[in-house]
């Protein structure tokens, strides 16, 4: 049988010394060594298989209680908390288009322990009209997009438009008269509201709001006339029969609205948006946490009754690989920052 013969550490303050006090010495070192990257919060790859998770683990989210982010989140959280056997908490960290929760995460440990829910507001569009704390692309490691949601082109139900093409006959004879919200500078329908004025040839005047729900409301109480909006925040209220969809603003009817017809049905092919939820890490996440964060979100939003929850509002179920959220957030940022630098959309 071949005998191995143990490694030998050598330096030149090893002369004279015997050869298992410098092994002893050398080995004790890298005890050393590793004792202190630890310290330092420094996450080994196997620290990053290791037993994962072994404490409570954090979703941040950039959005109000309530809204459909936070719910959404809070169903993962349940879900992977009764997977991983550890506390699985959703803390909002309101304000600035998402970017403080986002901020948080990219200067919080890259140990897994601490990720965001992110929406299109804090990572492709808003960077491209706000000022950020971070790079959007550097300073996160993509884990997984969960979903993808359609917007909705929404007007009050007592809107003398009964179709997409009334509403912009309207708008193109009262330029810069009629107006459309959206949940604040920077958001998904901000650059929705630019985009129909671009290729619908029209001038409709852009309203921020803190949120979709003080906008919806007013929409509601005739103040203002339009939104493009997810369907997770306003199918409620086109249920309730207060909203009037127009058209939905993607390449495919809603399964949650197969009623009413898409952009393109409608005469306005270029027109298409969709909010997306992900989960970002901070940057140098270690591939061996990324890979089980998206494994076990795939397996959650693979279950029946999240497959409904998600078609429920007009959402499709993604839990793609690390590699490939990537690549569809630079897709999406360069397309964000093309049509904000077309529409010369600014902070207000």
């Amino acid at each position: 049988m071949t005998k191995f013969s143990e490694p030998h550490f050598s330096s030149p303050c090893d002369a004279g010394r015997p050869a298992q006090t410098t092994r002893r010495l050398a080995l004790a070192s890298l005890l050393t060594a590793a004792t202190a990257l630890a310290g330092l919060g420094v996450v080994t790859p196997a620290q990053a298989d290791d037993k994962f998770p072994s404490k409570p683990v954090r979703i941040l989210v950039g959005s109000q209680a309530g809204g459909g982010v936070d719910a959404f989140s809070r169903l993962i959280a349940t879900r992977l908390q009764e997977m991983w056997g550890q506390p699985v908490v959703v803390e909002n960290r309101t304000g600035a288009s998402g970017s403080i929760a986002a901020d948080m995460v990219a200067k919080a440990p890259a140990d897994g322990y601490t990720v965001v829910m992110a929406t299109p507001n804090s990572h492709t569009t808003g960077p491209h009209v706000l000022k950020f704390p971070y790079d959007p692309l550097r300073d996160f490691s993509p884990i997984t997009l969960v979903m993808e949601v359609p917007s909705v082109l929404v007007v009050d139900k007592s809107s003398p438009a009964k179709t997409m093409k009334e509403l912009v006959d309207i708008a193109k004879a009262q330029p810069g008269k009629l107006n459309y919200y959206s949940s604040g500078n920077g958001s998904i329908q901000h650059l929705a509201g630019e985009m129909l004025n671009l290729q619908a040839g029209i001038k409709v005047v852009h309203v921020p709001y803190k949120g979709s729900a003080p906008a919806i409301a007013d929409v509601i109480g005739q103040n203002v006339t339009m939104g493009i909006d997810p369907i997770s925040a306003t199918l409620s209220f086109i249920e309730a029969g207060t909203l009037k969809p127009l058209a939905v603003a993607a390449p495919k009817r809603a399964s949650s609205l197969p009623e009413v017809p898409t952009t393109a049905e409608a005469g306005f092919p270029g027109i298409e948006m969709s909010t997306w939820y992900g989960l970002f890490g901070p940057a140098n996440m270690p591939e061996a946490l990324a890979r089980k964060w998206q494994q076990d979100v795939a397996k959650v939003i693979a279950q029946p009754d999240m497959a409904k929850r998600i078609a429920a509002v007009g959402g499709e179920p993604r839990g793609s690989s690390a590699a490939q959220f990537g690549d569809f957030i630079k897709a999406e940022y360069d397309k964000m920052g093309k049509l904000a630098r077309t529409a010369n959309v600014r902070a207000e």
